[in-house]
């Protein structure tokens, strides 16, 4: 990934990442905004003169003698709705789709490619939110900022200079109000901006414990866990109201204090204008300017608060979903990464240790292991639970970097090669399989983009699926390849899901191939039919099987027994039985004890067709 596709952390240095991508926009809004908050401004003054030509011109000759500057006001007066009408064009087309669409987009692009511990340790639905809050409580902060603060900067820095050539006294009373303005807005500002952060938080917290309930709906039905699901979720939208309750508060206070600084000003720039009127030191004219700009300078404060409040929510927002977007990616290509060139297919695991980057070296899962596996030679990895298998594929995908160690793949260290080349050259099954809620078609061809029909269709009759693909009809009557699989595929029992993913693994036809309990959702009859064709797959390959079940691999080349993250056995399945070791005692409870304690070791069942029972494999 570039370095300048990071979004950097910091709240400024954040917006601005975005903001300058869109900077020649946003200078077209703040040179409207602008001219727009003079002509406001031009609009007490306007008043201040036509008051003066009322009061020294003769009614009948009134619009002979100021014709000229009534124009001219009116032609003043009329650029206010160009301005709007151009500052409307350049915000609702230019900057706010596409503005906010970019941020969701490059937020999404950055995200995606965190590392698999990223999003392991957090709610999807929490992620999903924070990528797509980002881009409104940019666009929203930015916009309003220039359409509030830019213009009461520009309309209030015109009134300050008009009223000073009447008197420094009415600019005075304007300072000290400003003061005190500042001094509200600089209290009330950041705690709007640390509540709303908390309330983002509360909102994510929420919405991911909502949507992990949908995704995982059928636990929480079979289990009749209703109450207690109840309480999990109506916990977290409690703890949303109470933050939200402590922010509303501050929102109160603030404008209640606003309501009285704004009378205040009013009635003192009335007072002043009025007395230097009374003892001659100002016009008519010059009052009927000074009490209009202190009536719209109240009027600026209003919209500023309320945008302010708004904005510094959206900062807030913004900042909380930073925390998730603008973390930097920790398993990163080095710079001078080249694609993964697979000549042979060799592998080897060279003194890996690896322990999920615990600081204190406890708890490692593979301890100096060491592992060569020939090209196109079909190696099963057996062991219990927690032995380290599905660490060591891990560790093969790259989906996380060896603490010590190498792993290699035909001499390339695999921190060496792009991420992306690794997994391209590598087939790989899990035991949980996930499909995209997305059509067959787009899910098999994940596989291989340019598959034809043909290809998918003979892929799907060697994975013994296309039966129960020809017959999946969607809610939008879509059928076939085109038949949407619903989230995570669920719309198909998990036999079927296996079988597709079997079969989007044929059509990738990579030159490695790792199958981590492949066929452990697929009855016996459907395992010993697909058997045939996956061992068509493996011819070339090589392979790396998990599995429990152990009659599924007994014919592979080599078997690799683990255990505490060490191999503690290798050889072939005579061998190892003939052993009375690890294999051999596994071997035998799958086999319902028919081992016998000593003599020649059983023959292997060397395919899937072996007639063990889901019963015998749990015992």
């Amino acid at each position: 990934m570039a370095k300048d596709r990071q979004p950097p952390m910091g709240l400024w240095n954040f917006f601005r990442y975005f903001i300058m991508q869109f900077r020649a926009g946003f200078a077209m809004r703040m040179l409207f905004v602008a001219a727009g908050a003079v002509v406001d401004a031009m609009l007490p003054i306007f008043v201040g003169i036509i008051v003066g030509m009322l009061a020294s011109s003769d009614p009948h000759s009134f619009f002979t003698e100021h014709g000229t500057m009534l124009v001219f006001m009116a032609c003043v007066v009329f650029l206010r709705p160009f301005t709007i009408v151009l500052d409307a064009l350049v915000r609702n087309h230019a900057i706010a789709p596409n503005f906010i669409d970019l941020i969701r987009w490059q937020s999404h692009w950055h995200v995606t490619r965190q590392d698999w511990t990223f999003f392991q340790n957090d709610f999807a639905g929490r992620i999903g939110t924070k990528v797509m809050q980002s881009g409104d409580s940019i666009e929203i902060a930015v916009n309003l900022t220039i359409d509030t603060v830019w213009y009461a900067v520009v309309f209030v820095a015109v009134a300050v200079t008009v009223l000073a050539q009447f008197d420094l006294t009415l600019v005075a009373a304007i300072v000290v109000w400003l003061v005190f303005y500042g001094l509200l807005l600089r209290y009330c500002m950041p705690l709007i901006a640390q509540r709303s952060t908390d309330l983002s938080e509360q909102w994510s917290v929420m919405s991911g414990r909502i949507v992990d309930s949908y995704t995982n709906i059928l636990t929480l039905k079979t289990f009749s866990t209703g109450e207690h699901e109840d309480r999990y979720v109506s916990q977290a939208v409690v703890e949303h109201a109470k933050t939200f309750y402590r922010l509303m508060r501050v929102f109160t206070g603030m404008w209640s204090a606003l309501f009285v600084m704004n009378a205040s000003l009013l009635v003192a720039i009335s007072w002043l204008a009025l007395a230097r009127w009374s003892t001659g030191g100002m016009s008519a004219a010059a009052v009927a300017t000074a009490i209009p700009f202190a009536l719209q300078i109240a009027g600026i404060s209003y919209r500023i608060l309320d945008a302010g409040g708004n904005i510094f929510r959206q900062i807030g927002t913004a900042g909380n979903s930073m925390t998730t977007i603008a973390k930097p990616i920790r398993m990163l290509d080095r710079p001078d990464a080249r694609a993964l060139r697979v000549t042979k297919g060799a592998i080897e695991l060279d003194r890996v240790n690896f322990n999920y980057g615990r600081k204190d070296g406890k708890g490692g899962l593979i301890e100096n292991l060491s592992l060569k596996i020939a090209p196109g030679e079909r190696v099963g990895v057996v062991g219990r639970s927690g032995a380290g298998k599905s660490t060591l594929v891990n560790l093969l995908l790259r989906l996380y970097d060896v603490q010590d160690g190498r792993v290699l793949i035909d001499g390339q260290d695999v921190r060496d090669v792009t991420q992306e080349s690794v997994r391209a050259a590598i087939g790989f099954v899990s035991q949980d399989t996930s499909l995209l809620h997305r059509s067959v078609r787009e899910n098999l061809k994940y596989g291989r983009q340019d598959a034809t029909d043909a290809d998918m269709s003979r892929v799907v009759d060697a994975a013994h699926v296309a039966d129960v693909v020809a017959g999946l009809v969607d809610r939008e009557e879509r059928t076939g390849f085109d038949a949407h699989v619903g989230e995570r595929g669920v719309k198909l029992s998990g036999g079927q899901r296996q079988r597709i993913a079997i079969a989007r693994v044929m059509l990738k036809d990579a030159p490695i191939l790792i199958l981590d309990e492949a066929t452990s959702a697929l009855d016996s009859e459907v395992e010993a039919a697909i058997q045939e064709n996956l061992n068509r797959l493996m011819e070339g390959k090589t392979v790396i099987a998990i599995a429990h079940r152990l009659s599924t691999i007994a014919a592979m080349d080599r078997l690799v027994v683990m255990d505490q993250g060490r191999i503690i056995e290798e050889g072939s399945h005579d061998e190892l039985v003939g052993r009375g070791g690890l294999y051999a005692q596994l071997w035998q409870r799958q086999s319902g004890g028919f081992l016998p304690n000593d003599g020649p070791a059983q023959e292997p069942v060397v395919s899937a067709k072996a007639e063990l029972t889901e019963e015998a494999v749990e015992r």
